[in-house]
């Protein structure tokens, strides 16, 4: 009798190993999975290295201006710099392993399913991590001797009153005005029970007198921008005591109500973009599959940020 003629469907080109393709399209759900569930990844700088264990980001502050004494020698003047170092964390990892038992007996596609999970995993610690730097740069010092550093404002109620937190946004516009903060690439990031005070904040927020162009409304649930900076919902901005994880990101973040940064804030250095790993492992009769990334985080520069508190 003869051998069957098997068309293997994980084969590219019929040719090499048998799950090549399989693991390709797991690696893109994670892909999904990360961009889906990311919103720090586009509003902060990110770098990308090639080898090393960090990144320096260099600083610069202002010139001065002053009149010329006609006759007198142009001798130039001192711009103060400086630089921000950024070294990457251990690599952040989202493992999985399935049994080979297991994926026989399923009547269901489950690994779509395991693979938004990491995905979505990575994300959030990610975004957390993010988040939290930018909070400690509304703490930080300048990063030039001279220069402008963080901005933290007081709102009692900000948390639980959206004219507070209303009031809090417009200070931080203007603090960020103040230090010469570019107007473009600002955000507002809030935990969603302050992004549904907004929305529910009465006239001014969100109608059409005030605003021509629409800003949202009740009755799609979603508030746009506020002072001119767009409002970002997420459930990564902390707001407790952080003192796990990597020490960089750690802090007492119980009193925090939003965070107000413009991108320049945070810096990201990226060594190894997301990416996945998979191998059957004939010992264990499985298949462990490992989504991955090496990253760390950063703060830039501190005028860039602000933190609104209720205490």
């Amino acid at each position: 009798m003869a051998d069957m003629t098997a068309s293997r469907p994980g084969q590219a080109d019929a040719t090499g190993d048998s799950r090549a393709l399989f693991l390709k399209k797991y690696g893109g759900e994670v892909l999904t999975a990360f961009r889906e569930s990311n919103v720090f990844i586009g509003r902060h700088m990110v770098r990308t290295i090639t080898q090393g264990k960090s990144a320096q980001f260099p600083a610069t502050w202002k010139a001065v201006a002053s009149y010329h004494t006609v006759g007198t020698q142009i001798t130039g003047q001192v711009i103060k710099g400086n630089e921000r170092t950024i070294n990457l964390d251990d690599l952040l990892i989202s493992p999985v392993f399935i049994a080979s038992i297991d994926e026989a007996m399923s009547h269901f596609e489950f690994r779509r399913e395991y693979s938004y999970q990491s995905g979505a995993a990575l994300s959030r610690t990610f975004d957390k991590n993010v988040a939290q730097v930018g909070l400690l740069a509304a703490r930080a010092s300048a990063t030039v001797a001279g220069a402008n550093g963080g901005t933290q404002i007081t709102a009692a109620t900000a948390k639980t009153d959206a004219t507070a937190l209303i009031g809090a946004c417009f200070d931080a516009a203007q603090a960020f005005d103040e230090k010469d903060v570019p107007e473009s690439e600002r955000f507002i990031f809030v935990k969603p029970e302050q992004y549904y005070l907004l929305v529910q904040s009465g006239d001014k927020a969100i109608s059409t007198d005030y605003n021509p162009e629409g800003n949202g409304s009740l009755a799609s649930g979603k508030i746009h921008r506020l002072a001119g900076m767009e409002i970002v919902k997420t459930n990564n901005l902390p707001q407790s005591l952080v003192n796990t994880g990597p020490t960089a990101y750690q802090g007492d973040f119980t009193n925090t109500a939003a965070l107000v940064m413009q991108r320049g804030a945070v810096g990201t250095v990226k060594l190894i973009d997301l990416s996945v790993e998979s191998e059957y492992l004939i010992e264990y009769q499985g298949t462990l599959i490992v989504a991955k990334m090496a990253v760390g985080h950063g703060i830039l520069r501190p005028e860039c940020a602000v933190e609104v508190k209720t205490a």
